[in-house]
């Protein structure tokens, strides 16, 4: 076994360690870290954040790939959290099964063993093991309370140092600089939430199973993988074009204002989805003319993934292309600016140090506000058929296998709830944040 990084592995990893550097280059500014701290006072954001890192946790624990070498495996490709669940992933049940349920949910046609007649029966499920889920479930929650706590007191001892007992204190009693007590608790739930199900999935489908007998809790976890990276990595495409084109006409003004307002402007004018649609169709006529650029199914998926990330940076980025060429507008105007050009400073320079920090946040406000934005047109695309790839796991998937079966009798309600719960839950989070950032770095609305 050895390590293999997907296309949208290395981006994921490479945007991770931008962030980083962005946080430890922001740390060095009192004034910036003054400003970042400010968001995190109000409950709602610490709340939401600690959220959005279980969620950034389990993408990144699904964007380390291994390639399995051993004849025995086929040269399968498989992720840390594929090897975490491989108790669920390598086993199916027959069709579909309920929430902690022992036997299959529909009725099958089997010869009765004493009669021989047909009869109909409820058939045991195949990997389900008998045993107490009440015991199970004090084991799962005790264990997810000592990791949570002992995590919770690792924090505390870093934070406090040598004087971490009255700083623990101070943290119970919520008279922290920061709403730690909220933090804890959000993390104590989701750590115990986590653990639980994870000890409960040994032994049954804690969320059911789909029409094939895949274990609808690994299905929703694996999709968090593909929420997270349209979310975030199609930024990486629409931040430069943005910013670039954005700055590029509120400043230089001219043919550049009217080519650049041309352009964003007929891209507005096409329908989305229709614009979209078209440049997955082509992507996806490229990839069925060279089949010899994959050597699996999960590679197709992924370039499909990245096509796609491409596409939707290409086609989002008008919107915030105006707000910066408006704002540009403004601040070139301005005394500071108006004295760098008198002093002869270059265009560049004066656009890069004294026009690009004062839009950003801009920048920010619309990278929060976005990402939700973006979470939910997945699963909109993948409904129509033009989203992932049907092989790869995304909540947009899930709810369009589980349309028809929310129609059949008895109607299977757990693929759609799991989805909906999981997508609901990272939006809720990021647009709680990002109402935050906005009141925090919009100055118009801080004043």
């Amino acid at each position: 076994m050895r390590l293999y990084l997907l296309w949208t592995d290395i981006l994921v990893w490479i945007l991770v360690a931008a962030i980083m550097f962005g946080g430890w280059r922001l740390l060095r500014s009192p004034l910036a870290k003054e400003t970042w701290y400010r968001i995190f006072y109000a409950k709602t954001a610490m709340a939401s954040s600690i959220v959005l890192l279980f969620y950034l946790g389990f993408a990144l624990l699904d964007s380390i790939h291994f390639k399995q070498v051993e004849p025995a495996k086929g040269g399968s490709i498989v992720s840390v959290l594929d090897m975490a669940m491989s108790h669920q992933r390598s086993v199916s049940e027959r069709t579909y099964s309920a929430p902690f349920a022992s036997h299959e949910y529909v009725m099958s046609v089997i010869s009765d063993p004493k009669s021989g007649k047909p009869v109909q029966r409820y058939l045991p499920l195949k990997h389900v093991q008998d045993g107490n889920i009440l015991e199970e479930s004090i084991i799962g929650i005790g264990v997810g309370l000592l990791l949570a706590i002992g995590l919770v007191m690792l924090h505390i001892r870093w934070r406090g140092g040598h004087a971490w007992r009255s700083y623990a204190r101070d943290v119970w009693f919520g008279k922290s600089s920061l709403p730690w007590r909220t933090a804890y608790a959000v993390f104590t739930i989701l750590t115990l939430l986590v653990v639980w199900m994870y000890v409960m999935s040994f032994s049954c489908h804690v969320l059911g199973t789909d029409k094939v007998g895949g274990d609808v809790l690994y299905a929703a976890l694996k999709s968090i993988r593909t929420g997270v990276l349209i979310g975030t990595l199609t930024t990486l495409i629409t931040l430069p074009l943005a910013v670039l084109l954005g700055v590029a006409a509120g400043y230089f003004r001219g043919w550049v204002d009217d080519l650049i307002q041309y352009l964003y402007t007929t891209l507005s004018s096409i329908p989305g989805v229709l614009l979209i649609a078209a440049g997955v169709l082509m992507m996806q006529v490229v990839m069925d003319s060279h089949p010899e650029w994959f050597a699996s199914t999960i590679e197709r998926s992924d370039l499909r993934l990245l096509f796609l990330v491409v596409i939707l940076g290409v086609t989002s980025w008008t919107g915030l292309c105006r707000m910066l060429r408006a704002e540009t507008l403004r601040i070139a105007k301005m005394d500071y600016v108006v004295a760098a050009k008198a002093f002869g400073v270059s265009r560049w320079r004066i656009m890069l140090r004294h026009i690009v920090p004062n839009l950003m946040h801009i920048i920010l406000i619309s990278i929060v506000l976005d990402f939700s934005g973006l979470v939910l047109a997945e699963a909109v695309l993948s409904y129509v058929g033009v989203g992932v790839d049907p092989t790869m796991y995304s909540w947009g998937n899930m709810i369009n296998q589980a349309r028809l079966e929310m129609a059949r009798e008895p109607m299977v309600w757990w693929s759609l709830t799991a989805s909906f719960v999981f997508m609901f839950l990272l939006v809720l989070a990021a647009n709680l944040l990002s109402d935050r950032v906005q009141q925090v770095l919009d100055p118009r609305r801080a004043a």
